[in-house]
Parts: C-alpha cells; sequence; structure tokens
C-alpha cells in the first residue's frame, strides 16, 4: 500500500521534471532551427537532468520492491 504511494509520487516527480527540461523550440529545431549540436548542460538545467536521473532509479527501485513483495 505505501509503496504504491510512493511509486504515484515518485512518477508524478518525474512527469514534472522531464516536462520542466528545455528541448529546442519545438519542430523547428528538427529542421536546422537550433545551431547548437552539442552543448554542455549548466546550472538548473544540470540539477534537474541528474534529479530526472535519480528519480527514474528510484521509480524503478520501487517498482521492482513491488514485484518482489
Amino acid at each position: 500500500m505505501i509503496l504504491g504511494i510512493i511509486q504515484i509520487v515518485l512518477a508524478v516527480l518525474m512527469v514534472v521534471a522531464i516536462l520542466l527540461q528545455q528541448r529546442g523550440t519545438g519542430l523547428s529545431s528538427a529542421f536546422g532551427g537550433e545551431g547548437n549540436v552539442y552543448r554542455t548542460k549548466r546550472g538548473a538545467e544540470k540539477i534537474i537532468f541528474i534529479a530526472t536521473i535519480i528519480l527514474a532509479i528510484a521509480f524503478l527501485a520501487t517498482a521492482f520492491l513491488n514485484v518482489l513483495l
């Protein structure tokens, strides 16, 4: 029961973290609108990126625990 609630909270937080990440300007970047091919993440963008990875790992761990228990 409590594991399911934790999993739902992690899923919502992960969706929010994914949606907060900026990606170009939509489809215009696919057609050459974005000139940067590679750039490093800095500041808040890097923190959100790392938080997304941590949330995904925590979500997978709770899902695995949910299957085992």
